[in-house]
């Protein structure tokens, strides 16, 4: 599914990323590495070989999309240094035709060497001619259209029976977008859409559009 800002084609992928073709870059937010390994450390019984699951939902999506470049909108990694990180680092060197760059955000707290010994570039923001990319909202007053992760949006879906399910989605409003979060383990702020705003949920086999009418 697409849709168009400011005049950009920007596609909706079921696995909770951005594809911006015409740029040939692909768009995640909040992976949060590392929060597998920082939970079985304060005895959260989590099995340790979930931490490959959203390294191998990135690969899928690099493989079948041929992205040059892969926008991190923050949160890459959740903890400070730990074995999460060189395995990241093992997988990026993996893609050397890809350019890896991290936009921060408030849990990427590693130093800076960590991030140039995997050629990772890091910045506090990318700047187009219409759209901005941040982590958190944008409160410059910038007239671009900002995009961000942060908050991991969710929506409430409630069935005849009153069962209910939380499911994450993409939000555009009329001056921002915030993508949900990549990760498998992150939680969901439930939004509260107004008229106009656009919702595209995904169940990672499909992105449905419950945008209300």
């Amino acid at each position: 599914m697409q849709i168009s800002i400011r005049g950009n084609i920007l596609h909706i992928l079921p696995q909770r990323a951005l594809l911006w073709k015409s740029k040939k870059t692909l768009i995640i937010s909040d992976l949060h590495l590392g929060k597998i390994s920082h939970f079985r450390k304060n005895g959260i019984g989590i099995p340790s070989s979930a931490r490959f699951n959203n390294l191998i939902q990135l690969e899928k999506l690099i493989l079948s999309h041929h992205p040059k470049k892969v926008w991190f909108l923050g949160d890459l990694f959740h903890s400070t240094y730990n074995l999460e990180w060189d395995e990241f680092g093992k997988f990026v060197s993996a893609f050397e035709n890809v350019d890896f760059t991290l936009v921060e955000g408030n849990h990427d707290i590693l130093k800076p060497h960590h991030y140039a010994r995997y050629n990772i570039k890091t910045t506090p923001e990318i700047r187009t001619d219409e759209l901005l990319f941040t982590h958190e909202p944008d409160d410059s007053g910038s007239d671009h259209y900002n995009i961000y992760g942060h908050i991991h949006p969710g929506v409430r879906l409630t069935g005849k029976g009153r069962q209910s399910m939380k499911l994450p989605c993409f939000y555009f409003g009329q001056n921002h977008g915030i993508l949900p979060a990549f990760s498998d383990l992150s939680g969901k702020y439930i939004l509260k859409p107004k008229l106009g705003d656009r919702i595209f949920i995904t169940t990672n086999d499909e992105v449905i559009n419950v945008t209300a009418e």
